[in-house]
């Protein structure tokens, strides 16, 4: 190029020259990947019965599209400087909820609700097997026995029929349904459905590992139940969803099975019913404030002119100390959900349940590196009409997804009644204390028979326990507790000791004689 006799050069980056090409390439890319993906997934198929074909095509249907979406998305989902707090009527606090007080015919409300419970998981990361809903938690009671208990109670208490429906996984569907046999004569109609089974895929290949539908053998780490999201797909693909319509429910209060404080608050449930039908919500997420144990949690943000739910593997790298601090971002997503279920239903038939993908990597046994791609159950908030949060107490939040929670709703920090747990009135302080167990106390049965009977904790603010440490029976617990056994050490608390802002630390050898 000459410019007045002069010849210009110019140099253009190659990413400038590419990009025409660089996006043909990519789409042609991907198509390819999805054609590819797709003749897959038909030769599983093809390895199935007649049945189970059915169901698992439904499943790939679902499976399609959110890989399509995977390979669509570039970059981090949100765009950090469009994001900011919530409207304050946006996020209710539940006192203001509550002080509308209750209708006579509460009744009529509870006819319409629905209670579902996420049981999916496995108890493995408390060395248990089979379903994690029928480890024990208090007096013998399991997640599920503890469930059955609050339904029923709540049915006989206001003559209502409300009932439990249970989300399983193929890996939980079998032991829960052989479990709930002992529940036949309980004042309580529960349903279960599967959610949906999906495809692990190579990271490398981007293709499925698995050799057949079967679950066994080579097939044993080929599948996954991909996230709580599934739920609105698999409800509507199980016909449960239209059958609870037809019997003239109107909302679904959906609650992990490990959170103890998922009880059905029947505050939460008027506010839903007392609204007029044009502006009628068809979202609550109660949230919580948020401590500095729960820094990962997802927040409630307004984004777009829309309530959304933020994760933090949504979080942009520069941003992630930002997003876990507690003055900026002061409430967290129980992950307790109150929903319309008529909303589900016109949601699924438009297709237009936007929720964001969560690319979860894994590596397996020997060595493989997978990705399982997820959703997550309160992603769809922004799909949904006059969503809002609660400001909930602390109390409905009591998951127990480790031995230091077990420890706490087995203690006498809790009282038991009708299957619901509540802080003990004995208890000077409303706030929960901190429990740390080491390794040792990890598996259900190395953390009992560490304690010969749990100790009184009622006055505990703070408990440390690391190494190989056992307690005898009536300990008490007060202030601030450390008691750390070092490598080849054994520490024995004896029975009835008082232990008040102690560290104990060495070798304590309490022996028979």
């Amino acid at each position: 190029m000459c410019i007045n006799g002069v010849e210009i050069i110019l140099v253009f980056p190659p990413t400038y020259l590419a990009r025409g090409a660089m996006t043909e390439f990519q789409e042609k890319l991907r198509q390819q990947h999805e054609e590819s993906m797709h003749r897959e997934l038909e030769a599983l198929l093809a390895t199935a019965n007649k049945e189970e074909a059915e169901i698992s095509r439904k499943d790939f249907d679902g499976f399609k599209k959110l890989f399509h979406r995977f390979l669509q998305v570039k970059g981090p989902s949100v765009n950090w400087t469009k994001i900011n707090r919530p409207p304050e009527d946006l996020i209710q606090p539940y006192d203001r909820i509550k002080a509308k007080g209750l209708p006579d015919d509460i009744t009529t409300s509870l006819n319409k609700l629905v209670v579902v419970k996420l049981n999916g998981g496995l108890g493995t990361s408390m060395g248990c097997k089979g379903p994690k809903s029928l480890i024990s938690v208090r007096n013998e009671n399991t997640f599920l026995d503890l469930t059955v208990q609050q339904i029923e109670h709540l049915n006989k208490t206001f003559n209502t029929d409300v009932p439990l429906v249970l989300m399983n996984s193929f890996n939980t569907d079998e032991d829960t349904k052989k479990i709930l046999q002992k529940y036949s004569h309980h004042r309580v109609n529960i349903h279960t459905f599967n959610q949906s089974r999906y495809p692990r895929i190579n990271k490398e290949s981007l293709l499925p590992i698995a050799k057949g539908m079967g679950l066994n053998g080579a097939n044993t780490e080929a599948w996954y139940p991909p996230g709580h999201g599934d739920i609105y797909a698999s409800f509507h693909n199980s016909g449960l969803l239209d059958k609870l319509l037809a019997e003239g429910r109107e909302y679904i209060f959906v609650s992990n099975i490990d959170n103890l404080g998922a009880t059905v608050d029947l505050f939460i449930l008027h506010h839903l019913m007392s609204l007029p039908a044009d502006r009628r919500c068809e979202f609550i997420m109660e949230v919580t404030d948020k401590t500095r144990a729960d820094v990962k949690g997802g927040t409630l943000i307004q984004y777009e002119d829309h309530l959304r739910l933020l994760e933090i593997a949504q979080v942009p790298k520069a941003h992630v100390d930002e997003f876990k601090s507690v003055t900026k971002f002061k409430i967290f997503n129980t992950n307790n959900l109150w929903i319309s279920l008529p909303a589900i239903k016109r949601l699924q038939e438009k297709n237009a349940m936007d929720m964001e993908i969560i690319v979860n990597p894994k590596t397996l046994d020997g060595g493989l590196n997978v990705i399982q791609l997820e959703t997550a159950v309160g992603a769809a908030i922004k799909s949904f009409n006059n969503a809002m949060g609660v400001n909930v107490p602390r109390s409905r939040f009591l998951p127990v997804k480790t031995s230091s929670d077990l420890l706490l709703v087995m203690s006498n920090l809790y009282s038991l009644d009708a299957g619901s747990l509540t802080m003990s009135k004995k208890r000077e302080f409303l706030t929960t204390p901190h429990v740390k167990l080491g390794s040792s106390f990890t598996k259900v049965q190395e953390f009992l028979k560490r304690f010969e009977n749990i100790p009184d904790m009622l006055e505990l603010d703070h408990l440390t326990v690391s190494g190989d440490v056992t307690f005898g029976k009536n300990v008490s617990l007060k202030g601030t507790v450390i008691i750390i056994a070092n490598h080849g050490d054994r520490i024995d608390i004896p029975a009835g000791a008082v232990l008040e802002n102690k560290i104990v630390s060495g070798n304590l050898r309490i022996l028979d004689h």
